[in-house]
């Protein structure tokens, strides 16, 4: 007899010890084809919020998904009650295929990689020009890390009235990244939300910054606090007057068909989980000339046929520096 594509056998069936006797267990799974499409919000010590409709549903992971975890942005499956009446739980059956994966490791020698958030479609990356200082090397470790993931970056300078933004631009001007400049003032007038919110229409955008960028302040301008309580959690820890993301948080966009997704704060971004061969699908007009590079090329070393590509004229020599000084980001600290 063949079911689900293969024979069955004895391996099948899973024997469990018993005091009234063995019994007996199938390891074909239900197909909950009756399943409700969600998308998940939020994820809290193994319980994830997730948006059903037009409504916010608490829920488990089901037994059967085994060791996969649910993160942010996922599109998932749900039986059981689906109300998002208070004490009500759910239960995730399937995750979908994720079109994107945001991935960082604490360290760059740390081998566990946490998935950030799923289905993201840019990253905005925060940071400050002044107070506290720019570090680049943490925006190069991003810029990796969406690169590898499948996300468009985006970059986001506040507090322009402290130190002008050129010389950090200058930098990525190759890149031909998208960017946006705001300063305090427009921060608190919310002149900076609205400039902002041009460049998230229609997509889920991911916000990273570490402490003190203003990363919280432009996503509390973008998401008002009426706008969180119709989402239905805010999972922050508020003290002493500072508002602190815990924990990846996915929010509607007031006014724009649209998601922002608040990270935790930042103080590293390992990237021991990277593949440098992916890296280069960021940069089109290099990825033609690897054909001829040597086995497992680093893309920075004496072999490489990139730099004979860009030698003929097939590339800017620029844009070959910034593909170097990306991938070299993975053997340097972030201070360096």
């Amino acid at each position: 007899m063949r079911r689900y594509g293969k024979h069955t056998d004895e391996d099948d069936v899973r024997v469990r010890p018993s005091r009234k006797g063995n019994r007996p267990r199938t390891s074909l799974r239900p197909k909950h084809e009756d399943a409700a499409d969600g998308m998940v919000l939020t994820v809290d010590r193994g319980r994830l919020t997730c948006l059903v409709e037009d409504r916010v549903v608490m829920a488990m992971k089901a037994r059967e998904l085994g060791r996969k975890a649910a993160v942010v942005g996922d599109r998932v499956a749900l039986v059981g009650d689906l109300s998002g009446q208070k004490d009500t739980l759910a239960r995730i059956v399937r995750i979908a295929e994720r079109t994107s994966v945001l991935r960082r490791t604490a360290d760059d020698d740390d081998p566990f990689e946490r998935v950030v958030v799923a289905n993201a479609d840019q990253l905005a990356i925060v940071t400050a020009l002044a107070d506290p200082e720019p570090r680049p090397r943490l925006i190069d470790r991003c810029l990796v890390a969406a690169y590898d993931g499948g996300l468009d970056p985006l970059l986001v300078l506040t507090k322009s009235d402290l130190a002008p933004p050129d010389k950090l631009l200058e930098l990525y001007g190759d890149l031909d990244i998208p960017y946006v400049v705001t300063s305090r003032e427009e921060l608190e007038n919310g002149d900076a939300a609205d400039r902002v919110r041009e460049q998230l229409d229609g997509k889920i955008t991911a916000f990273v910054g570490h402490s003190g960028v203003g990363k919280t302040t432009l996503v509390n301008a973008l998401v008002p606090e009426e706008r969180r309580r119709s989402t239905g959690h805010v999972n922050a820890v508020t003290g002493r007057g500072r508002h602190t993301t815990t924990s990846a948080l996915a929010l509607p966009l007031t006014e724009s068909d649209g998601w922002v997704v608040d990270t935790p704060g930042v103080r590293s971004f390992g990237l021991a989980h990277i593949d440098p061969s992916r890296v280069i699908h960021a940069f089109p007009d290099l990825e033609p000339g690897t054909e001829g590079c040597p086995r497992a090329c680093s893309h920075d070393e004496p072999d490489c046929a990139l730099d004979e590509w860009v030698a003929a004229g097939h590339a800017d020599p620029a844009r070959l520096y910034s593909l170097r000084r990306l991938l070299s980001t993975r053997e340097r600290h972030e201070g360096d």
